[in-house]
């Protein structure tokens, strides 16, 4: 088994990892809430979760996966206040909870098989577990660390020690109500508390509602991903996935019902993805229109290049979206594609040629998924001095990880068609500013061929160029 180091929120360093279980890992991923398509920024964060799986499995770990779909109990602000995601959407549309749960989770996995992300092992939506829901509240309940008001049920924090052992915040700088524009619940003894139950006391017209010892109603988000996890993984978690959105309260929380549950440490490492921003800041759904997959494709990318593009960028750095920097992306995984299509397919690889890349690809991966060194491995064994046969065995076996379709049949006319187009565009815009004496202009042309792997020359022809 390869090492392999991770950041883990928990401790806030990277760490050796070591599962619980000797050659096995246990893998929980907060899912979507299924009531709008999932946005881009989501995505990335499925998308390096997959990633991670999947390392785990190329050095040899046996990875047991969980997801949750929401599809109840998700309030617009994390105060417990604001209306339910799920019954916010069926309004929008016109449509039941149920309609809307399914179309959207259709759609969020059809997202993914367009990225390559693999759809974990098990996935549970949260209206399938309302028993392991009342059955955790009522222990809760029991051992002094939930409460009822108002008839919903609440998680006391004030019984925790180390309530913000995840976020490494306090209760004077970090604080549930940020917005400004919600009501706190009256109903709480402490700021911090959560709803594990709501019943008729709020949202007389919410659509899925279940019997419960506290009343007709239905529970909280936070409860759902702690029984999903206990019910498919066991008492230990070697793993906890997520956006960096998901630390405080989400994460936070469900560390507090979970350990104060089981009585003992719940999960080891937590895993977290950093948020895709555009220029406006924080990438959402509530900007009008949202980036999502969809969109892409019809401006005309393979949405593999948004996978090439987030893998460029380590997981734990903000990484910024332009259609630029996208273009930039798009070109360089083109000519990717070519230079792999151009190995000769002929002969059996050299394994001593093989080995020293395939240490290096473990070294860059092993060290905090490092996909954007990973991809620099991959790069230098183009360009090194082995046999074809050697680089065609590593790109495949890379591309176990990258899941970029690497060795996949390109259209060639397609893809030349479209290069040709704006490199003679821009040759055209640079000829037009050494016209008007705009040299400034013309060199920036240049270098920003350059950049896209491009070089040009002036002969007595005309202006040339090709691919570097």
């Amino acid at each position: 088994m390869r090492e392999l180091s991770l950041y883990n929120t928990l401790t806030k360093k990277v760490e050796p990892f070591h599962s619980i279980e000797e050659g096995k890992v246990k893998m929980y991923t907060c899912g979507p809430t299924v009531y709008h398509f999932a946005h881009i920024g989501n995505l990335r964060s499925y998308m390096m979760e997959d990633v991670l799986e999947k390392y785990l499995g190329y050095v040899g770990y046996d990875v047991k996966r969980c997801m949750n779909i929401t599809d109840v109990g998700h309030l617009t602000s994390d105060a417990d206040t604001g209306e339910d995601k799920m019954l916010a959407g069926a309004k929008r549309e016109h449509k039941t909870v149920m309609e809307i749960a399914e179309f959207y989770r259709k759609a969020f996995f059809a997202d993914c098989g367009k990225l390559n992300i693999k759809i974990p092992e098990i996935v549970e939506p949260a209206t399938n577990c309302i028993p392991e829901f009342i059955h955790m509240i009522e222990v809760l309940l029991e051992k002094g660390y939930a409460y009822v008001a108002g008839g919903n049920v609440y998680f006391d924090t004030s019984k925790l020690k180390e309530y913000y052992v995840l976020s490494g915040q306090n209760e004077e700088n970090l604080q549930v109500g940020v917005r400004d524009d919600v009501e706190e619940d009256e109903n709480k003894r402490n700021k911090t508390d959560f709803v594990l139950w709501f019943t008729k006391s709020k949202f007389e017209d919410q659509e899925l509602k279940w019997d419960s010892p506290w009343g007709v109603g239905y529970p909280g988000w936070h409860i759902e991903c702690s029984c999903i996890s206990m019910k498919h993984l066991g008492e230990y978690l070697d793993i906890h996935c997520g956006g960096v959105d998901n630390i405080f309260p989400h994460h936070t929380n469900e560390i507090a019902q979970s350990e104060s549950y089981l009585g003992h440490k719940w999960c080891n490492y937590w895993f977290h993805v950093q948020h895709l921003n555009d220029k406006s800041g924080k990438m959402s759904k509530s900007k009008g229109e949202f980036l999502t997959v969809s969109l892409l494709e019809e401006k005309g990318y393979n949405p593999l290049v948004y996978r090439f593009f987030c893998l460029q960028s380590h997981y734990r750095k903000p990484l910024l979206f332009t259609y630029d920097v996208l273009d930039n992306s798009k070109v360089a995984y083109e000519k990717l594609l070519k230079r792999v299509a151009a190995l000769s397919k002929e002969g059996e690889p050299d394994m001593s040629e093989v080995k020293p890349y395939q240490d290096a690809f473990a070294e860059a991966m092993g060290s905090d998924i490092n996909t954007s060194q990973a991809l620099t491995v991959l790069y230098d064994v183009l360009k090194a001095d082995i046999s074809d046969a050697s680089k065609r065995y590593l790109v495949e076996d890379f591309d176990q990880v990258f899941s970029l379709d690497l060795t996949a049949e390109v259209e060639e006319s397609q893809a030349d068609d479209e290069l040709t187009a704006f490199v003679e565009g821009k040759i055209a815009e640079r000829q037009a500013a050494r016209k008007e004496k705009d040299f400034a202009k013309a060199d920036a042309i240049r270098q920003e061929l350059l950049d896209r792997g491009v070089e040009i020359k002036d002969t007595r022809e005309g202006t040339v160029w090709s691919l570097i």
